[in-house]
C-alpha cells in the first residue's frame, strides 16, 4: 500500500492510543480512505445470517462499507455474493431488502442484462442486433462481464465477505476470544424474529467506541443500571483480540458488594435503586440458558458487526457507514428454533430493551450524536482515553478504556496514520 495520511490530520505517535484527534471523525478525506482501505481491504465485514437466506434463490441487499452488495443463495445450496451495479452502465440491479428470485435470474431493470446469483452474466437483449442492424460486437464475451464478486465465509450462521484476497481465515481474523463467543451465542440453528433500523447522525467510530467501553454502561443507561441488568460492579471482562475485536461479558447478580457501595458514593444520576419501579416487571423475568452464567456479552467485530446477548435478546447489529456524519444501525433479533414457546415470547418481550427505541439502547444513539455535534469545528483538538491506564488491552473487570485504546491501535495500523 502506498500510503497517504492526510497532511492536516494531526495525530501523535507518543499518544497513538490514549489521544485521537477528532477530525478522524468529521473529515471526508479520512472517510474516502476508510472506504478503500477497511472495507476494501483485509477485513470480513458481516452481510446476513444464514437464516434471513431460507430458500434457493433467497437474497438480500446490504453493503459493505458504502459498496453496496447482494447476498444470495444459489440454485446449488451455495452463498454468493456480488456488487449491486450492473456491468453494462452501472445501475442498481437489486432493488428490494429481501426477497426470492424465483428463476434465479436477477435482470438489471434499465436495459435487462440478466445474471445469475453467482453475479454471472447470462443474458444480453439484442446482443445480436433486429433485423441484422445494431448488436453487441462479435469478440463479445458475457463471460468478461459477470458482476463483482465478494469472497464469502458462512461462519455457524453468520455470513461475512470480503474484496481482498489477503483477508485470512475467519478464525484468524477474529481470534481465539471472538471466536469461541461467536460459536457460543451461534451454538445452534437460529430463527429470525424481527428487523429495525435506525438513521444515527454521527460518525460511525463514534459507535464503535461505545461498544467497546463498559465504563459508559452504568453512567449513560438509568435502566441498566437501576434495574440491575448491568452494572460495572458486576463480574465481568473485557478481552481483545487482534487489537480492534472484543468482547465484553458481565454476570448479572454478581454484585462486587465494596465495588457497589463506591458507586452509590458517588451518587450517579443512572443508580437510582428504589426511586423507578416498573408497572410491569415481567420484562426482567429471563431465564438462565448458558451454562457459564453470563447474562451479557456484547461482541464487537471491526469494522461492521456487533453480536449481542442482553439478558434474553440476541441480536445482530450493523454498522454502514453512510457518509463522514452518519449511518445506518440495523437490528436484526434472533432466537433458536429449538426454543420452547415461552421462551420466544420473554425474547420478543425484551426485544423492548434494545433498538431504536429500547429503555437501554435509544441513549447510545444520542450519545453518538452529541459526540458529533460538538466536534464539527474541532477537528484539530483531541479526546482522552486513559481509564485503566495506557495499554491497548482487555482487562478483568469493567472500569476501563482498554478496548478503545485498541480499536485506535488496530485503526491506525489498517489505515497506515
Amino acid at each position: 500500500m502506498n500510503a497517504i495520511t492526510p497532511p492536516h490530520l494531526k495525530w501523535s505517535a507518543d499518544e497513538s492510543h490514549t489521544s485521537v484527534p477528532y477530525s478522524v471523525f468529521n473529515d471526508q478525506e479520512v472517510y474516502d480512505l476508510e472506504q478503500a482501505r477497511i472495507y476494501n481491504g483485509p477485513t470480513w465485514n458481516f452481510l446476513a445470517a444464514d437464516a434471513e437466506l431460507p430458500e434457493k434463490g433467497s437474497f438480500k441487499s446490504t453493503y459493505i462499507g458504502d459498496t453496496p452488495v447482494v447476498v444470495t443463495r444459489g440454485q446449488d445450496d451455495e452463498i454468493y455474493a456480488w456488487v449491486n451495479r450492473c456491468a453494462h452502465r452501472g445501475a442498481e440491479i437489486c432493488r428490494e431488502r429481501h426477497g426470492k428470485s424465483e428463476d434465479g435470474a436477477y435482470t438489471c431493470v434499465y436495459h435487462q442484462w440478466a445474471y445469475d446469483a453467482k453475479g454471472d452474466l447470462h443474458g444480453v437483449p439484442f446482443q445480436r442486433g433486429l433485423a441484422g442492424k445494431g448488436g453487441m460486437p462479435k469478440d463479445f464475451d458475457k463471460k468478461k462481464h459477470g458482476l463483482r464478486k465478494v469472497r464469502v465465509v458462512n461462519y455457524h450462521g453468520a455470513i461475512f465477505g470480503t474484496f481482498s484476497d489477503d483477508t485470512p481465515d475467519i478464525e484468524e481474523y477474529m481470534g481465539d476470544d471472538v471466536s469461541y463467543h461467536m460459536r457460543r451465542l451461534l451454538n445452534k440453528p437460529i430463527e429470525i424474529l424481527g428487523t429495525t433500523r435506525q438513521y444515527i447522525k454521527g460518525n460511525w467510530k463514534f459507535y464503535s467506541e461505545n461498544t467497546k467501553d463498559p465504563y459508559h454502561a452504568s453512567l449513560l443507561h438509568l435502566f441498566h443500571a437501576t434495574f440491575g441488568l448491568y452494572r460495572s460492579s458486576q463480574k465481568g471482562e473485557s478481552i481483545a483480540n487482534n487489537d480492534y475485536h472484543s468482547v465484553l461479558w458481565a454476570s448479572g447478580g454478581t454484585e462486587d458488594e465494596t465495588a457497589l457501595d463506591d458507586m452509590k458514593k458517588d451518587k450517579l444520576r443512572t443508580l437510582q435503586t428504589g426511586e423507578y419501579e416498573l408497572k410491569d416487571a415481567s420484562i426482567l423475568a429471563g431465564k438462565q440458558e448458558f451454562e457459564d452464567g453470563v447474562t451479557l456479552v456484547i461482541l464487537s467485530l471491526f469494522p461492521s458487526l456487533v453480536v449481542q446477548q442482553i439478558q434474553n435478546t440476541l441480536a445482530f447489529r450493523q454498522i454502514l457507514p453512510k457518509g463522514k456524519d452518519e449511518f445506518e444501525l440495523v437490528w436484526t433479533y434472533f432466537g433458536y428454533k429449538d426454543d420452547t414457546e415461552e421462551l420466544r415470547n420473554i425474547r420478543l418481550k425484551q426485544f423492548n430493551l434494545i433498538g431504536p427505541a429500547g429503555l437501554i439502547s435509544m441513549e447510545d444513539g444520542e450519545s453518538t450524536e452529541l459526540c458529533q455535534n460538538a466536534i464539527i469545528r474541532d477537528g484539530e483538538f483531541t479526546n482522552v482515553i486513559r481509564m485503566a491506564g495506557d495499554e491497548a488491552k482487555g482487562d478483568d473487570h469493567l472500569v476501563t478504556e482498554g478496548l478503545i485504546r485498541g480499536l485506535w491501535k488496530g485503526y491506525r495500523e489498517i489505515m497506515d496514520f
